[in-house]
């Protein structure tokens, strides 16, 4: 893995010197109070601010008042005119918007596109406050208000829609959001890293239209610069005229692949200095490879052609690992978007110097008593990692974060939960969670930095967990035990999804969770039982399931408890058939579970399930025109047939579930019988379909207690397959 600059490690830039701000401005009063007569960075985003870490314009913002530059807060601005962008003045450096924690689309609509009534991340969880693709809309209110100031684009939203990329809400391939919002960089992943050079860099000098050389960026350029091999991408065929075929996504045993590396090397030994192009290879010399650029397919390629995208989709995931990741390049009509390869990872010193900046950790004072839920949520809970290597096709996370897991200290840690319970109101005792997109990839990594280095798996776990993976959790163990020692601990809980396949790699932390961390239930997600749609997901099968609740009850019934794991499914996902649903439906009824509320899949930008739903291709394996068709659960009424198998108990659904199963071939599972799904009669007043709702899924054990609906954990970004 390459190094990068320490993230502290810059000389502070001259307005240092006006020292730590209680909370970042959001008006000219409060600047005046600290006496600032303008702000250096202006972030724009569509959460309410709060001064805390599970918020994306907490840490940056207090990350660059670290590093000594002036910023501002413009939260949640009125998008009808451009006369709120100006609220704080013009940035000496740059605009940086985000549409906030959550995707701004995903934020509005459920999966079958219906507005959403309520607003988390908004006060007293209001609607309505952000416009729809807030990331667009933000960056051309800006450049309203002041034309000459750079805009810079970030977040989850402008993560996902860094290339060309299907739309689910307008059923489209929509361009780059860089192009869209005519911002002139875009920052990928958790940014960190290049959010800091570019304003160290903007503030030395340099123009933006200069900063080309920064991992986790994108930005336009008309043609490719000189000296660089590009790889051309843009078929689908194997490159080669004479020899066999070379399968172009074929990795040999060093992480390379068994492609042409001698087109490439021929390019590279020319003396003229143009680029140079050869077919797509996954392999070229090492000294060629920081000057090597893949060329993907067009954008108007793509819009054409599904099966072009899943190509581009599959391209793209594969250029993911930061340890040998290469630039990719777009065209768009007369413009090239380049991506150049993800940013390096935070060290532990790093993750620890972020999470311990100066935050309130509660909402800006503007907000008075008002409640924001997904505040209320998070306030008591502490991320102790970032990233997943769990690959699961339809969720952000990897796309964002990516799959090199980030851990913070154990001393960092406990240090938060001690402020925690020393400095925010409230605090009763109970720390709500410890965890992070996954509860419990908590210092584990490839045991071989060469190898991690190398490899371009998509999933450390699937179809089994990989031999070179270090899934000790030895140090996790020792941090729950630490901070539920503490004074004024009563106890910490683990709210972040367990990922249930590594957790019976270790039996003691399977115990120690069991006995020490769950209040009652324990939510984890196989999402699905049969293989047809767990392949799709690159999840376990049940069997893994089935051990891990095996374990799990064991170590209840030892310390005396009667608790339950609360399984999460998604309904209509790729690759899911009737049958599938059917087979769900009647697991969970032999189980004893409920489905109080249910997911349908939502194909959210750039996920590797997207591209299963837009093409019925699955990039998972080489695309081509002959390669595995997916079946794809499309359309409303077969949506809501698949939700309907997940509350088979629901009076409602019974006249489209007796339809399905007489259509199946399956008559004989309507009766009273227990082995039947669903009775022949109806209740007086049913037979309408429920409306959804905007809650994850909650199954609930029959006959026990009342449990609250489980929303997406804030303290991690939303995973995209769900509403």
């Amino acid at each position: 893995m390459q190094t990068a600059r320490e993230l502290f490690g810059y000389r502070k830039h001259w307005a240092a010197r006006f020292g730590i701000a209680p909370f970042l401005p959001m008006s000219r009063a409060e600047m005046d109070v600290l006496g600032w007569d303008s702000c250096d960075v202006i972030v724009v985003t569509g959460d309410a601010y709060v001064d805390h870490p599970s918020f994306g314009m907490a840490i940056i913002g207090r990350l660059l008042e670290a590093q000594g530059f002036r910023v501002g807060i413009i939260s949640q601005p009125d998008w009808h005119s451009a006369e709120p962008f100006r609220a704080l003045g013009k940035p000496n450096l740059f605009f940086g918007i985000t549409a906030g924690n959550m995707d701004s689309m995903v934020n509005r609509y459920t999966s079958d596109r219906r507005i959403r009534s309520d607003d988390a991340y908004t006060p007293a969880g209001e609607g309505g406050k952000r416009p729809d693709r807030s990331v667009i809309v933000y960056a051309q209110r800006a450049r309203e208000a002041f034309p000459d100031a750079p805009i810079v684009i970030g977040g989850i939203e402008a993560s996902l829609r860094r290339i060309a990329h299907f739309d689910y809400w307008s059923e489209k391939v929509r361009r780059s959001v860089l192009l869209d919002a005519k911002a002139d960089l875009l920052v990928y992943g958790n940014a960190e890293r290049q959010i800091i050079d570019i304003a160290h860099r903007l503030a030395g000098g340099d123009a933006i239209t200069d900063i080309t050389d920064l991992r986790g960026t994108a930005f336009v350029r008309r043609a490719l610069p000189d000296g660089w091999v590009e790889i051309d991408s843009t078929h689908l065929d194997t490159p080669g005229p004479i020899n066999p075929p070379i399968d172009p996504y074929a990795m040999d045993d060093n992480g390379g692949t068994l492609a042409a590396a001698k087109a490439a090397a021929d390019t590279s030994s020319s003396s003229e200095p143009a680029p140079q192009v050869v077919r797509f290879v996954r392999r070229v010399k090492s000294a060629d490879r920081e000057r090597s650029v893949i060329r993907l397919p067009a954008f108007e390629q793509v819009v054409d052609d599904p099966v072009m995208y899943a190509h581009a989709s599959r391209i793209l995931h594969l250029e993911a690992n930061p340890g040998n990741a290469r630039a990719l390049v777009q065209r768009h009509g007369q413009q090239e978007v380049w991506l150049n390869p993800p940013p390096i990872p935070l060290t532990t010193k790093e993750m620890d110097q972020v999470y311990e900046l100066p935050y309130q950790r509660r909402p800006h004072p503007f907000y008075g008593d008002a409640e924001i839920p997904a505040y209320k949520m998070i306030r008591f809970s502490v991320a102790i990692q970032r990233g997943c290597f769990g690959g699961c096709t339809f969720c952000s996370i990897t796309e964002h974060e990516g799959r090199i897991i980030q851990s913070r200290s154990e001393g960092s840690v406990l240090r938060e939960i001690e402020t925690i319970r020393d400095t925010v109101p409230g605090f009763t005792g109970v720390i709500s969670d410890l965890g992070g997109p996954t509860a419990n990839m908590y210092r584990l990594a490839c045991k071989s930095r060469e190898i991690e280095s190398a490899c371009r798996k998509p999933s450390c776990v699937y179809p089994g967990v990989c031999p070179n993976l270090n899934t000790d959790h030895t140090p996790l163990i020792a941090l729950y035990r630490k901070a539920r020692e503490l004074p004024g601990i009563k106890k910490v809980l683990i709210a972040s999804g367990v990922r249930y396949d590594l957790a019976i790699e270790s039996p003691e932390y399977v115990k120690e969770l069991a006995q020490h961390h769950v209040g009652g239930y324990l939510k984890i997600a196989p999402e699905a039982i049969g293989e047809g749609p767990l392949s799709k997901m690159m999840k376990p099968g049940v069997g893994t399931y089935d051990r891990f609740k095996e374990l799990f009850d064991r170590y209840s019934r030892e310390a005396g408890k009667e608790q339950y794991l609360i399984p999460y499914f998604i309904a209509a996902h790729p690759g899911t058939t009737d049958e599938d649903m059917l087979e769900l439906a009647l697991w969970l009824k032999k189980n004893g579970f409920r489905a109080d509320q249910v997911q349908a899949f939502l194909p959210s930008p750039m996920a590797t399930a997207t591209a299963m739903y837009h093409s019925g291709k699955n990039p998972l394996r080489r695309i081509s025109r002959g390669s595995e068709d997916v079946v794809i659960p499309k359309g409303l009424k077969v949506r809501r047939l698949h939700k309907a198998f997940l509350r088979y108990h629901d009076a409602n659904n019974w006249p489209m579930l007796r339809e399905a199963l007489r259509r199946m071939g399956r008559a004989d599972l309507i009766g009273p019988g227990k082995h039947q799904l669903i009775p022949p009669w109806q209740p007086a007043g049913t037979g309408q379909v429920a409306e959804g709702s905007r809650a994850r899924g909650d199954v609930r054990k029959h006959g026990g207690r009342s449990a609250q609906p489980f929303r997406t954990q804030h303290t991690r970004p939303p995973r995209g397959g769900r509403t």
